[in-house]
Order: C-alpha cells, then sequence, then structure tokens
C-alpha cells in the first residue's frame, strides 16, 4: 500500500491546487521501469514529509490533460506545487538525497 494518495485529472485542482501544503506529484506510468524503481523512495519520502508535504501520484497514461497542461515531456517527473504554483521540478529517477535537498529548498 502506497502512502502517496493517488490524484487524476478530475481531482488535481482540489488535491493539489488548493491544497494547504505544498504537494510532490509523481507522474508516472504502470510501462515506465523507471517509475517503478522510484516508487519506494516516492513512498519513504511522502510517510517521512507527511507533517509538511501532501504527497500525489498521477498516472500520466490515463490522465493526459494535467500531463499536457505541465509539459510532462518524461517519466518519471515529480513536480512540487506550492500555494498552486510549480516550484521544483526533478525528471528521471533520482535518488532520495537528491529529492531531499531540492524539497529543502521549497519547504524552508
Amino acid at each position: 500500500m502506497s502512502n502517496a494518495v493517488e490524484v487524476t485529472d478530475a481531482t488535481f485542482e482540489r488535491d493539489v491546487l488548493k491544497s494547504d501544503k505544498p504537494v510532490m506529484v509523481d507522474f508516472w506510468a504502470i510501462w515506465c521501469g523507471p517509475c517503478r524503481a522510484l516508487a519506494p523512495t516516492v513512498d519513504a519520502i511522502a510517510q517521512s514529509y507527511a507533517d509538511k508535504l501532501k504527497v500525489v501520484k498521477l498516472d500520466a497514461d490515463t490522465n493526459q490533460q494535467s500531463v499536457m497542461r505541465y509539459g510532462v515531456m518524461g517519466l518519471p517527473t515529480l513536480i512540487v506545487f506550492k500555494n498552486g504554483q510549480e516550484v521544483k521540478r526533478l525528471v528521471g529517477n533520482q535518488p532520495r538525497s537528491a529529492i531531499e535537498r531540492e524539497l529543502a529548498k521549497v519547504l524552508s
């Protein structure tokens, strides 16, 4: 069971853009090997940062509207939103330390 909540095109505005705390969105797809490799890291971050960061997953195959709206060109892509605005983007499988370093910049 994932610690990250699943979002869709239909719930994106409510769950991400109108969130009262920063949100990290994991754009992924079932066929994407690097996405599957990154999944345990995303889950660990969701658990570790639960008090100050909401972590959600968006299936890029079934939610093309959000993929197009945010110009996601490669998977996995992690986008951090704060007050409804994109503040950080990481593309590709990243080590946890690199993700946490970038999160520190936007969560401070």
